[in-house]
C-alpha cells in the first residue's frame, strides 16, 4: 500500500504483516542501502508476525524515489514520526514498538531523543551503526541517554560498524538499555560457517530475542 506523508515528502510504500491476535505493533525500518523488501527485512517481519505482532515495514522517501543516498536525516526522522502517527491512528488499542536495521534504527532513536512519544513502548536495534568501518567512535550514541523508553541492542560481535567493546560502554551508561551479543555475527548478521547457524536460524533467534523484549515491556 501507499502512504501519503505530506506535500514535501510525498508518498512511500508501506506493508503490514498481520498476526491473528496481535498483542503489539512493531514498526521496522530498513538500513541505508536496502529497502523494506530486502530478505532480512521480510524474514524478521514474518517471524515476528508469527510470534503474535502486527509488523509494519516502510520505505524512507529516498529509497522510494530510487536514490542511493539517505540524504538529510531530518526528512527520514520526520518520516518516522508520520509513520508512527499513522499506525497509532489505525491501531490505538495496541502498544507500539519501533525498530530498525542499522540506519533505520538510528533514525528512530533520533526521533525519540527529540521528543517523547507516548504511544511508543520501546525500541529495538538490529545492529546499531555506532561508527563507520575502521573509525571506532561513540559519537553516534551521544543522544541515546535522552531516550525515555527501554532500548534493546542486538549486536554482532564481529560487526565492523560497532566495536563490541564500545557498544558495551555505551549501553552500560543507559538506564534502560540492554545489549545482547550475537557471537560471531557481522553487521548483516552473517556468521562463520563453522558455527553451523543458517540465515533462517539467525533470523529466528533475533526475532525471539525481540519478542521476549517486547513482552517484558508492554504497558
Amino acid at each position: 500500500m501507499e502512504l501519503q506523508l505530506n506535500e514535501s515528502l510525498g508518498k512511500i510504500s508501506l506493508e503490514v504483516d498481520e498476526a491473528r491476535s496481535p498483542i503489539a505493533v512493531i514498526i521496522l525500518a530498513h538500513g541505508a542501502g536496502a529497502g523494506m523488501h530486502h530478505p532480512f527485512m521480510v524474514g524478521i517481519s514474518n517471524a515476528l508476525a508469527n510470534s503474535g505482532f502486527h509488523v509494519v515495514r516502510f520505505n524512507f522517501p529516498y529509497m522510494e524515489q530510487g536514490r542511493k543516498s539517505p540524504g538529510s536525516p531530518k526528512k527520514n526522522i520526520e518520516t518516522w514520526a508520520l509513520v508512527i502517527e499513522h499506525i497509532h491512528h489505525n491501531h490505538p488499542e495496541l502498544p507500539i514498538f519501533i525498530s530498525g536495521k542499522s540506519y533505520g534504527g538510528r533514525m528512530a532513536s533520533h526521533l525519540l531523543a527529540e521528543e517523547a512519544i507516548e504511544s511508543i513502548n520501546g525500541i529495538i536495534y538490529f545492529g546499531f551503526p555506532l561508527h563507520a568501518p575502521g573509525r571506532d567512535s561513540k559519537e553516534r550514541a551521544e543522544h541515546l541517554d535522552r531516550l525515555q523508553v527501554p532500548q534493546l541492542f542486538l549486536q554482532g560481535t564481529n560487526d565492523k560498524l560497532a566495536n563490541i567493546d564500545l557498544m558495551k560502554e555505551v549501553v552500560s551508561g543507559l538506564d534502560r538499555g540492554t545489549l545482547v551479543e550475537i557471537e560471531g555475527a557481522d553487521h548483516s548478521f552473517n556468521v562463520p560457517k563453522k558455527l553451523g547457524i543458517s540465515k533462517s536460524q539467525m533470523i529466528q533467534q533475533l526475532s525471539d530475542l525481540a519478542a521476549d523484549f517486547i513482552k517484558k515491556n508492554i504497558q
